[in-house]
């Protein structure tokens, strides 16, 4: 059986752009695109002509903005939409209206970067794909004012996650305040968008949030965001804990890997840590996860229902690597019970 054609429209009001991409996605045998619109009343009415399978929408448009027009199609229409977006924050609330992933506007005088950029659009429409988008309205982002009594035995709660994952951490850390233990997180992310992330992250939560850098020492009610474009891992200096931001190679695909980060922890912590693996493509983290339970850490995987694609947690549940499977919405409460209780 081969991979099924994969319907795509693709929004944009540049002329430019729109022939790229049609260039550069009809060269992918798995990719049929069934049309290009220059705003989101013709995109309309070619969703109900085409009925695609995936949307690659700009952000910035006249008329009618991509922001605009995924709240409005969205309930309607569920559709996987990847988003296309110049460096800024305003691709987090495109996300919170319910498209699966984004990719960064590549400057067209570049062919390299552009080559790059039609490579990285094909893998992520194919991911896409097979993601779930839920009729259900989208939760926004907001502060939780309940408070967890810590006194336990956790010192680190460590965090890995890729499409589908900027929403989904929001939702598990809202919660967390500053009497949590250090938390540290591998969100596959660009550069520069970690940072604005983390930003916004520390606008809406209990606790402090910041993009990691090299040194950093870890302290109680932070949590601290690997950037893009370097692994992260946690040391041990006497007795404190420190991070480790560097470039290297891609692991599992991906720089910064979760894969990093949880072997990094496994080798320190043994039943003092909580590891969450939580929705996206592939593998990355599953293995380490293992290692973390098998040093008798504690270790929750997102399910099948709640997961916008079903991979990682997929994985690493598969290899025995999850000591409980959970949706989504009952993460962050499981965490904290065990912080109350253990």
């Amino acid at each position: 059986m081969g991979e099924k054609i994969i319907k795509v429209l693709v929004v944009d009001d540049s002329l430019f752009y729109r022939e790229y991409m049609v260039g550069e996605l009809s060269r992918d045998f798995y990719i049929n695109v069934v049309g290009a619109a220059s705003d989101a009343y013709m995109a309309r009415d070619m969703i109900l002509k085409y009925r695609p399978d995936v949307m690659v929408l700009d952000i910035q448009m006249p008329k009618m903005d991509g922001i605009e027009f995924l709240k409005k199609l969205l309930p309607q229409y569920p559709l996987p939409v990847i988003v296309v977006s110049s460096i800024g924050d305003r691709v987090f609330d495109a996300l919170d209206a319910g498209a699966v992933d984004f990719i960064e506007k590549s400057k067209p005088d570049n062919e390299d970067d552009m080559n790059d950029h039609a490579r990285e659009i094909i893998s992520k429409i194919k991911v896409a794909a097979s993601s779930k988008v839920s009729k259900k309205k989208v939760e926004r982002l907001g502060k939780c004012d309940k408070e967890v009594k810590v006194g336990s035995k956790y010192k680190l709660i460590a965090i890995g996650a890729s499409t589908g994952g900027t929403e989904a951490t929001s939702k598990v850390i809202k919660g967390f305040g500053p009497e949590f233990p250090p938390t540290v997180i591998v969100q596959h992310m660009p550069p520069v968008f970690t940072k604005l992330y983390a930003e916004r992250l520390n606008k809406v939560c209990r606790c402090n949030v910041k993009e990691a850098e090299n040194g950093d020492i870890l302290e109680k009610g932070t949590i601290y965001i690997a950037p893009g474009d370097y692994h992260m891992r946690v040391n041990k200096k006497g007795s404190k804990l420190k991070l480790e931001c560097f470039r290297g190679d891609k692991v599992n695909g991906h720089c910064p890997s979760v894969e990093v980060l949880f072997d990094s922890v496994s080798k320190i912590f043994s039943d003092d840590i909580i590891g969450v693996i939580l929705t996206g493509m592939g593998r990355d983290g599953a293995k380490g996860l293992l290692n973390i339970k098998s040093k008798g850490g504690y270790t929750i995987g997102q399910d099948s229902n709640s997961s916008v694609v079903y991979g990682m947690p997929k994985v690493a549940y598969e290899i025995g690597a999850v000591k409980r499977q959970l949706p989504l919405d009952k993460i962050f409460s499981e965490i904290a019970s065990k912080i109350r209780r253990d």
